[in-house]
């Protein structure tokens, strides 16, 4: 069973809306600034940020939703046209047959964070009467908001893989319809800047002080960034582009560092192929996971050179974005409908020099310009939670 992606829109530090997401893939023009985000002045590093989000207030309705995850998710549903194409697809199937899938690894944790602060500072021993948790923080509170938004009542789940979370999504929707548990589905993801994951990358000693260079002989680490992201599915093809297959697997291997060999990457992408009956020759466009951290990326090559040899064009868009980590699985399929779309291969941007032990062909220099007839999008998560997304038109 296919999957027809009727829908798909994201809001990131590269741009609101797929418009603007593809001026900057066109135009090579990273969203990530170098500026501290809240209290992170310690920290000398790239972040991809949503300006937008400082001005926006929610509906008087959803004011007990707001924080600034779930504004983000607000911000990148009212993109094209989206909360539109969603009551339409609610109204179609009816509520209770419509399903809300939304990925995300920290919630609404910066909200908690807040609390906090508020708390300490006041040396009182009480969070603030205005900290909800079950509607800010708890991971369940942005699939709420978008189900109050879009009318959809069905079952309502957040997945939370770490990076895979918001590719994943699209395989549990899939499981969901195929067992009758719902007609269609909103599937998304959504992650914001907070102080846990940027000092906690950093205490992992994966943040860099440098920008994101995926694949670079001298690349240093991940520049963190915020997104959000939403798509309907229902059974069938077209759209603005076809699910065709998924793969998942678990490296079992270490808690936060991949398979040097890149095993259970592997194993994602070949599954996602066997699953849409397709060859390694079928696939024209491989957008890599590609965080910038020494063993992502070369595991990573390893695992691609091995199923695609070293012929196939690919290119993480992390340059662009940063690792938005549980939203990254759904910017990067809203990046591969522009690509299927447009015929736009994206460069691996700032990407200067390729590492010599990197065999993968890595997409350097420019943007190529070629038909494009499907792509397959690569999301790898801590503890080796992998998904691969096969996508076509």
């Amino acid at each position: 069973m296919n999957l027809k992606i009727g829908s798909i829109t994201s809001a990131s530090a590269a741009g609101i809306g797929n418009q603007a997401l593809l001026a900057s893939l066109q135009s090579g023009q990273t969203g990530l600034v170098k500026r501290p985000f809240g209290e992170s002045a310690p920290l000398s590093t790239y972040i991809g940020v949503v300006d937008e989000l400082e001005d926006l207030v929610l509906p008087t309705e959803l004011t007990a939703y707001d924080c600034r995850n779930n504004r983000l998710a607000y911000l990148a549903m009212q993109q094209d046209g989206f909360i539109d194409a969603a009551r339409d697809l609610v109204a179609r199937h009816g509520g209770r047959r419509v399903g809300v899938f939304i990925g995300t690894s920290t919630s609404g944790i910066q909200q908690t964070e807040l609390a906090y602060r508020q708390m300490v500072a006041a040396q009182g021993e009480h969070l603030p009467r205005w900290y909800n948790y079950d509607l800010t923080h708890n991971n369940n509170s942005a699939p709420k908001l978008v189900a109050e938004v879009t009318g959809a009542t069905g079952m309502c789940h957040a997945v939370s893989t770490a990076c895979s979370s918001s590719a994943k999504v699209f395989a549990n929707a899939w499981r969901a319809i195929k067992a009758g548990f719902c007609d269609a589905a909103i599937v998304g993801g959504v992650d914001t800047l907070c102080l846990t994951t940027l000092f906690g990358f950093n205490s992992l000693q994966l943040i860099s002080d440098d920008i994101c260079r995926p694949c670079d002989r001298d690349r240093t680490g991940i520049s963190i960034g915020e997104a959000a992201g939403f798509a309907i599915v229902e059974p069938g093809d077209g759209g603005v582009m076809t699910l065709q297959g998924f793969g998942e697997s678990s490296d079992a291997y270490h808690m936060s560092s991949p398979h040097p060999d890149g095993l259970g990457a592997y194993d994602s992408m070949a599954g996602a192929l066997a699953m849409a009956g397709l060859t390694p020759d079928d696939i024209d466009y491989v957008n890599l996971h590609g965080t910038g951290t020494k063993a992502n990326d070369l595991a990573e090559s390893r695992a691609v050179c091995r199923l695609f040899e070293q012929s196939l064009p690919c290119s993480s868009t992390k340059g662009w974005t940063g690792h938005t980590l549980g939203a990254a699985g759904i910017l990067e399929a809203a990046v591969s409908a522009l690509v299927l779309n447009h015929g736009l291969l994206p460069v691996s941007l700032n990407t200067r020099e390729l590492d010599e032990h990197i065999k993968a062909d890595v997409i350097l220099g420019e943007n190529k310009n070629v038909e494009v007839r499907r792509v397959l999008s690569n999301s790898f998560g801590f503890g080796g939670s992998n998904c691969s997304l096969v996508m076509g038109v």
